[in-house]
């Protein structure tokens, strides 16, 4: 990070990263601004410690702040929240499919109407307190996102999405960290009470982290109970409906067999959950879309990738084809 006295707009969770990244971008002389985007409000669920979307997150957020001398806004996000995030992840629920609701919300949010609401401050950047590095790359002419050197907290599977224009506009002061205990320490020496907290682990709007009492209570969904089957067809158990399932899940099917089983697939006309051996489960190709190019490629032909379809999972090499858009 260059010295040049510029403007930023700090996204501010109240947890230890972005209270973190605070401490970075003052030494290196920006003008920090944070900024809380309150996004989620269930009077009815208790909050949970390291919740980034609660009344004790933003007032963490606020008191960090006061700690740095930097002013602090809280930007209400509500509605656009529930249209870009919470209406994707009953919708994909409906539609079988296994949301991913922290990447939905950078698209839309962090690096969407947070960027526009920097434009609107007269800000020169943005950050927040992801583990990301943005770099300039003389090979390819533009600004890349690469992995940070953290390995273990690496964030960059959740950040695809961000649009490439906002790429010379993103710091992210923790892309050197390679460690969580070095950025609790760093909090710890000036003296923010944070420095500890408890990380978020569960989806900021289900605290409890029981995702079937969102769905049938608060997003009204009414699922159906079917049959549990094999791929032949032989019928194992029943289920209580198919959006307490997703693919790759073994645990709690509620069924016996001589050895362990998977969901192979939500068959929603049928309304039936396929399931099978590990063997089974895998496969060799996959259909992939929303996209994001953050460099020039050439799809004229497949080229060779590296890849990975969960943010735990390990990369593997993979060719990258384009098809018909019209696929189905």
């Amino acid at each position: 990070m260059s010295n040049k006295k510029k403007k930023v707009l700090l996204g501010m969770s109240g947890g230890v990263d972005s209270s973190t990244a605070a401490i970075l971008l003052k030494n290196a002389g920006y003008e920090v601004i944070g900024a809380t985007m309150k996004l989620w409000e269930d009077k009815e669920c208790p909050e949970i410690e390291g919740g980034c979307c609660s009344f004790s997150s933003t007032y963490d957020a606020k008191r960090v702040c006061d700690k740095l001398e930097i002013p602090h806004y809280t930007l209400n996000c509500e509605e656009e929240f529930e249209k870009y995030v919470i209406n994707d992840f009953v919708n994909c629920y409906k539609n079988c499919k296994t949301p991913n609701p922290c990447i939905e919300c950078n698209k839309y949010l962090k690096f969407g109407i947070f960027y526009q609401k920097a434009l609107e401050l007269e800000c020169d950047y943005i950050s927040t307190g992801h583990y990301a590095k943005i770099e300039y790359s003389e090979k390819y002419k533009t600004y890349v996102l690469r992995k940070s050197e953290s390995n273990k907290k690496d964030q960059t599977y959740f950040l695809y999405s961000i649009p490439k224009e906002v790429l010379p506009k993103m710091i992210f002061p923790l892309e050197g960290f390679k460690t969580k205990e070095e950025v609790r320490n760093l909090a710890e020496e000036y003296g923010l009470k944070v420095a500890h907290k408890k990380d978020s682990q569960e989806v900021c709007f289900i605290p409890d982290n029981d995702y079937g009492n969102f769905l049938t209570k608060k997003a009204k969904l009414n699922p159906e109970s079917g049959n549990i089957v094999m791929q032949d067809g032989t019928v194992l158990g029943k289920h209580n409906g198919l959006i307490f399932y997703t693919v790759g899940q073994r645990k709690g099917l509620g069924i016996a067999y001589k050895e362990p089983l998977y969901v192979l697939k939500l068959d929603n006309e049928k309304n039936e959950v396929v399931v099978g051996t590990e063997e089974e489960l895998y496969t060799k190709e996959l259909y992939a879309n929303e996209l994001n190019f953050l460099l020039v490629v050439e799809l004229s032909k497949p080229i060779d990738i590296m890849a990975k379809v969960r943010y735990r999972a390990k990369e593997a090499k993979a060719t990258l084809e384009l098809i018909n858009n019209n696929r189905k």
